[in-house]
């Protein structure tokens, strides 16, 4: 006896709607098209690369500044120092990773000699394309930023074999 199955597939004549893209996608699809054509923003001198990457350090300074004030405030409970340089051609942290004698946390946009375009990168954490062009792309790479900061100190903390003492918050009881 055979028994009959249903589909489960969609109807085809059913139109299915896509959420709009979201921007991680879309800076990363940027980022491979990009790749793809040897450019940076539609620019192919290094010239022109270079620009466009110095315009985009001020866009995203207040996103980089708001991912490290965070950290700075609820786990470092302000003993670090947040500060910026700027674009600079060519690197430091609170009094607890200081002592502990770490490296700073750090989020740090660069254009590398040899690079197709610039990358951010953390003291601790690998690059990631920056391709931003404009206010709100730099704005919609404030969770990216987040991330950032928040892997360097996490792998902070396991370059000293777990040892949470260089974090302040941790060690008064802060609880999330």
């Amino acid at each position: 006896m055979s028994k009959s199955r249903q589909s489960t597939a969609p109807n085809p004549k059913e139109r299915i709607v896509q959420p709009p893209r979201p921007a991680s996608a879309a800076a990363l699809l940027r980022h491979f098209a990009d790749l793809r054509d040897g450019t940076h923003g539609g620019a192919q001198s290094r010239s022109d690369k270079e620009r466009l990457f110095a315009a985009a350090v001020p866009l995203l300074d207040p996103q980089a500044r708001q991912a490290l004030e965070e950290i700075n405030t609820y786990l470092l409970l302000g003993t670090g120092d947040v500060t910026a340089t700027g674009v600079r051609r060519s690197a430091d942290g609170g009094t607890e990773q200081q002592a502990a004698g770490i490296k700073p946390i750090v989020i740090r946009a660069y254009f590398g000699i040899g690079f197709a375009h610039p990358h951010l990168q953390s003291g601790t954490v690998g690059d990631w394309p920056l391709n931003v062009f404009d206010e709100e792309q730099a704005m919609a790479e404030l969770p990216t930023l987040r991330a950032v900061a928040a892997a360097n100190i996490h792998n902070l903390v396991l370059q000293l074999g777990g040892d949470v003492r260089i974090i302040p918050a941790t060690v008064k009881g802060v609880d999330g």
